[in-house]
């Protein structure tokens, strides 16, 4: 622990040395500043722009032009040889710059598009779906027609690699422990309801989606199978500009949303905005077993639920601009959400001594009323200097999260015959409310060295309180109300996490590479207030990454990794409260779970082909202190299913991913991953052991029937998987969607079809000592969307992109 102090130490004295040299230098350089337009006055984006001594010399500086194709950098007084290169346009030469004390305003210069652009516009069309980086995969969502109308949930559902379940929660690669941003950081969405609560956020808002599957020492440790990061639209052009959609579907799915944005010299507004209203259908059987001594009992329960929602997300906020590469901005998040669910449980009770003669039919309801109001402040600052890659970023923000439940359950029992049983029906009151209020803060640096290199390091501090007031109270006979025993209390969970990191990487001909360690100190305490039940835990990890990639030949590369990873147990892990719901199957949290930790290795291969590209991986994580979930049953039948450390897990994998334009028309995208686990949870029950090969599979194919007209289908597979206490059966869907592009290209209308077989069913076997459990539940039935998408100022992109057909 002191040299891990004194490392950090270390750390965070030679950022502000550094940072502070890199501010005195830049004040005695001056700014160099111009736009990059086209021949029509169309801004150029993202085009190079570099300063040389002369013709030949070695570079001074460059600059990446932003999306309105302005650009501006810094250069001590002298005479320079500008050049500007752009794909798809001929480069521009300006052979005599003079640089004095004063900043140089060059205006608008004008790109000439090259013969080969104009030839190869008509028949390149789109970004590219997937994108590939050193230690992610960057999937721009809106370029898959079957996520317009859906939610954050329902495009994960379609990721490479990711799988949802029937309750909204997230794997990666099998494994469930995934930390989900925000925009890179952590956000009220994904803290009460986990990735649940990703169903409340519209499709719409989101841009792209990055798949980090070995995250370096940039990203807090949290999550062992990987990070997923949601990133939200905002635009920066120039004037005002943006985009809107309108939703109908069936089942009922009614919404609209704006995504604005308006820019005037050094001022950027933007405004995200959401309204939806979803009945969302759902139904679920359970067969189970329970043997007491000489005896078995049956039961068979089968319930249908409804929940219909409105969600309401705005997010608005402003830039400004000190100068191009000095960003300040504030924004702020709200978002209310109003939920009424019900749902209608039956039970059939059975006695197999008996020749499984029905014994009674118990009716269980449940009434729910739930309201979320969320908010989230943020001021951040970014300064990027003259030399690509140098930058500063800090981030403040402060979420303030809140949730009230109010459910009722009416239960009654009667004979086969209809006739009421000796056992009285009850009626109960589940009041449930929870708050949230997390305190972030995050600075970053990172500034090149030499030719290629580049140091990075930062700090983050993060503290988070959050309350869950629960009580349970039964009517009695004369109308009054008591409390049940044991299911009424004040849960308190007191979060801080604080954390250094750094990192260095560079490149030596064909070999690059990245370094980092990052270290973590946890502190966390939970209170039951009621019995006064204290659990504090603190303690200090350090979590090192490595990233490395070689070159080879003829459009390969091979990259390799290695990161150790983080599983703390969130606040739904903790908490002891079970829920209501469902009479006789419970689930909770567990106050005396421990944090499991991995150590993930990869080694991935890339091609690039003219038309498209393909990457494959193996992978093996050893994880200790496994958290899985156990279900137990009693001798009446009653199960109860909480979090349990297991010893250990060891994970082998192998992943492929390719994309392919067969012809213009017709393009293929697809993944398959195998992968073995092996789980050993001989520390509880020396039963809960699996060993299990399992794989999953996507493939979407997509054509162009007409003009301006696209078809696309896709399925998914995921092949069944043992698991310590049974199986999980497999899982086969497909979607279809149909796209038009309108009003001179600048509306779309979209139709899908999403799960047309409706066999989007997850179905389990689970067994123990006295039990066997045999599950299936459908939380939403296929669904069918009408979008419509109007782009203002926004044309439809038709820019060439590099490697057309990674998609």
């Amino acid at each position: 622990m002191p040299k891990t102090f004194t490392n950090s130490l270390f750390l965070a004295f030679f950022l502000f040395p550094t940072l502070l040299y890199a501010q005195g230098t830049a004040s005695r350089q001056a700014w160099i500043r111009g736009t990059l337009v086209d021949e029509k006055k169309a801004p150029v984006p993202f085009t190079t722009v570099a300063l040389h001594r002369t013709a030949d010399s070695v570079l001074v500086t460059g600059v990446v032009a932003d999306e309105s194709g302005v650009f501006a950098l810094q250069a001590k007084p002298g005479r320079y040889f500008l050049k500007i290169s752009a794909v798809s346009y001929r480069d521009k030469v300006i052979p005599a710059v003079n640089i004095d004390e004063q900043d140089k305003q060059l205006g608008s210069l004008v790109l000439v598009a090259s013969a080969k652009r104009l030839d190869e516009v008509v028949v390149r069309g789109e970004k590219s779906q997937m994108e590939l980086a050193l230690d992610k995969r960057i999937f721009n969502v809106g370029k898959d027609l079957a996520n317009a109308g859906g939610t954050a949930s329902d495009i994960l559902k379609n990721i490479p690699s990711v799988a949802v379940d029937g309750d909204g929660n997230v794997s990666l690669r099998g494994s469930n422990s995934v930390r989900i941003l925000i925009d890179g950081k952590p956000s009220g969405l994904v803290s009460f309801k986990g990735g649940s609560g990703l169903q409340q956020l519209q499709g719409s808002m989101i841009e792209r989606v990055e798949v980090i599957t070995n995250p370096s020492a940039r990203y807090e440790a949290e999550g062992m199978g990987g990070v997923i990061n949601i990133v939200l639209k905002k635009e920066r052009k120039e004037g005002f500009n943006g985009s809107f959609d309108v939703i109908t579907g069936y089942p009922s799915n009614f919404g609209a949303a704006a995504n604005i944005n308006y820019r005037r010299k050094n001022l950027n507004f933007f405004v995200n905005y959401t309204a939806s209203f979803r009945n969302t259908p759902g139904r679920s059987s359970l067969y189970q077993e329970v043997y007491s001594n000489d005896t078995t009992f049956v039961y068979r329960q089968n319930s249908t639920s409804s929940l219909k929602g409105q969600n309401n997300n705005a997010r608005a906020g402003i830039d400004y601009y000190f100068n191009p590469k000095s960003i300040l901005t504030a924004s702020y998040t709200w978002r209310l959400s109003k939920g009424k669910r019900f749902s209608d449980i039956q039970y059939l009770d059975y006695n197999v001594n008996t020749n499984n003669v029905l014994q009674s039919i118990t009716s269980r309801t449940q009434d729910e009323t739930e309201t979320e109001p969320n908010s989230e402040y943020v001021v951040s600052y970014k300064k990027t200097f003259a030399r690509e890659g140098h930058e500063l970023t800090a981030d403040v923000r402060y979420l303030d999260n809140w949730e009230k439940s109010d459910q009722f359950f009416a239960q009654k029992t009667a004979l086969p015959d209809g006739n009421p049983s000796s056992i009285p029906s009850t009626l109960q009151r589940a009041i449930n409310d929870e708050t949230e209020k997390q305190l972030l803060v995050q600075v970053d640096y990172a500034k090149p060295f030499a030719k290629e290199g580049k140091l990075e390091g930062g700090l983050r501090i993060s503290s988070r309180n959050m309350t869950n007031n629960y009580a349970v109270t039964q009517q009695n006979a004369d109308n009054t109300w008591t409390p049940l025993p044991g299911l009424t209390n004040d849960f308190l969970y007191v979060e801080k996490i604080n954390a250094l990191y750094g990192i260095v990487g560079n490149k030596v001909r064909k070999f690059s590479y990245q370094m980092g360690v990052r270290a973590e100190w946890t502190d966390v305490t939970t209170t039951l207030k009621q019995t006064n039940d204290i659990n504090p835990r603190s303690y200090a990890n350090l979590f090192p990454s490595v990233h490395a990639t070689y070159d080879l030949p003829r459009q390969h590369a091979l990259q390799m990794s290695y990161s150790r990873r983080v599983r703390r147990p969130q606040y739904n892990d903790l908490s002891p409260f079970m829920t209501f719901s469902d009479n006789r199957n419970f689930f909770s949290g567990n106050p005396d779970l421990n944090p499991e930790f991995t150590n993930a290795f990869e080694v991935g291969h890339i091609k690039y082909v003219e038309k498209g590209s393909m990457s494959s991986s193996i992978y093996y994580r050893h994880t200790t202190g496994k958290i899985i979930r156990i279900r137990r049953v009693d001798e009446l039948g009653n199960s109860t299913t909480r979090p349990e450390n297991l010893a250990t897990e060891d994970s082998y994998g192998a992943e492929f991913t390719g994309s392919y334009a067969l012809y213009n028309w017709w393009k293929l995208d697809g993944s398959v991953n195998f992968f073995r686990a092996v789980t050993n949870g001989g520390n509880l029950d020396a039963s809960y052991q699996s060993d299990t090969y399992s794989w999953f599979t996507r493939l979407m194919s997509r054509f162009t029937i007409l003009k301006s007209t696209d078809f696309q289908l896709r399925g998914n597979y995921e092949a069944p998987q043992k698991t310590p206490q049974g199986t999980r059966q497999a899982i086969a869907t497909l979607d279809l969607s149909l796209s038009k592009d309108v009003l001179h290209n600048n509306g779309t209308l979209v139709l899908n079809v999403i799960d047309v077989f409706n066999s989007r069913r997850y179905r389990s076997i689970t067994e123990g000592a006295n039990f066997y459990t045999e599950s299936s539940s459908q939380g939403r039935l296929r669904q069918i969307n009408l979008t419509f998408n109007y782009r203002l100022h926004q044309a439809k992109k038709k820019t060439k992109e590099p490697g057309e057909g990674e998609f």
